[in-house]
């Protein structure tokens, strides 16, 4: 047009290109303030995939649909990598167990095992809600006896109410003389799993998961102190403000707090492959 002094009309069909196509203006926003919201959110919780993150997102105000969140996370290159077992072992769970109705019908209850930055050991006691999927207590001890799960359990029901069962597999603590006595003062039923088949407690196993992944392999703990203040903190973002997928990808708390809430569906084989990827790692 400027060459040759023609107006725009005359230039377009001289082209065969339509006028509109000329005034168009695209309304596609910059995605650099998303991305780096998109960044923050992983930075923070690094085993956080695209569903969850897109639920974050949402939840925040942000009107973006999962697909974009998707396209998103791969240039970022933020997606996750598992390593994929080579073999997959069939568990069958026990089939006499009914689900949890409401809020402490059921806990579920076992250890896990890590160590502070000097090497010295420690053994976490987790509890998990396997209604609501809230945690009462995580605490961590450099070693564990019967007598101090007993104090443990006792002051975290002082908080949260006692369960009407508690699932726990066979070890030295939870088959203990102080445990049983303090269950039979409480009327609490101990619920114990078959030995050698961890599935039967599937619930505090996927729990126990998420728990490594997110905090532990995420971590150094310099001292005891530092370990109780860093799983006290997780803890009280899983109960909170982690989105959990199994009951309609809210906190925990939200379906403690709402009335009339239905039981959420027991574990699935994916939360049984997710521990068996966990034990071969």
């Amino acid at each position: 047009m400027a060459d040759w002094g023609v107006s725009i009309r005359r230039a377009c069909r001289a082209l065969t290109v339509d006028t509109s196509t000329y005034h168009y203006k695209s309304r596609r926003t910059d995605p650099a303030i998303l991305k780096k919201r998109v960044r923050e959110i992983c930075e923070t919780h690094v085993r956080y995939g695209y569903r969850r993150v897109h639920y974050i997102l949402r939840r925040d105000g942000w009107p973006v649909n999962v697909k974009k969140v998707y396209r998103l996370y791969r240039e970022l290159g933020l997606q996750l990598r598992n390593k994929t077992p080579k073999r997959r072992v069939k568990a069958k769970l026990r089939e006499d167990r009914t689900a949890a109705a409401h809020s402490n019908d059921v806990w579920a209850m076992d250890f896990v095992h890590d160590q502070l930055a000097t090497g010295r050991k420690l053994r976490i006691l987790t509890v998990v809600d396997t209604f609501s999927r809230i945690s009462p207590v995580v605490d961590p001890r450099f070693s564990y006896r019967g007598e101090d799960v007993v104090a443990t359990l006792d002051k975290a029901c002082r908080v949260a109410g006692y369960p009407k069962t508690i699932r726990v597999d066979n070890g030295s603590e939870f088959i203990s003389r102080d445990m049983d006595l303090w269950a039979y003062q409480r009327n609490v039923i101990l619920d114990f799993s078959r030995p050698g088949k961890p599935t039967d407690n599937a619930f505090i196993e996927a729990f126990n998961s998420k728990l490594r992944s997110e905090c532990l392999n995420t971590h150094w703990f310099l001292s005891l102190e530092d370990a109780c203040e860093k799983l006290e903190r997780w803890r009280r973002h899983y109960n909170e403000d982690r989105p959990h997928s199994a009951i309609g990808n809210i906190p925990p708390i939200m379906l403690t707090n709402s009335p009339g809430a239905t039981s959420p569906p027991g574990p699935s084989k994916a939360q049984n492959s997710s521990y068996r990827r966990s034990k071969v790692g």
